[in-house]
């Protein structure tokens, strides 16, 4: 959960991101995609968020198959949390 936690601001800016491209696809704004895109690769490219991203990878389906409730409930709490902090 640190690890998610230690994410949110790039999975932050990164949904703004997506927002962003489909808003300028839809507008037929070439320029602005391409742009918006570069500044998604980015921070695809950080290599401290792409370590972060595969060990969280990793971690998830032993977490997601834990026999504790507790864990799936704290890990549900923390995901809208984070998803509504975003926005």
């Amino acid at each position: 959960m640190a690890i998610s936690k230690e994410l949110e601001p790039v999975q932050c800016e990164k949904r703004r991101l997506r927002r962003a491209i489909a808003l300028a696809e839809a507008e037929r704004r070439d320029q602005d995609v391409r742009v918006l895109r570069k500044k998604f690769a980015a921070l695809d490219a950080d290599p401290k968020t792409a370590k972060l991203e595969k060990r969280l990878a990793e971690l998830e389906p032993r977490v997601k198959g834990s026999s504790d409730p507790e864990d799936l409930a704290a890990i549900s709490l923390q995901q809208r949390q984070a998803f509504y902090q975003c926005d």
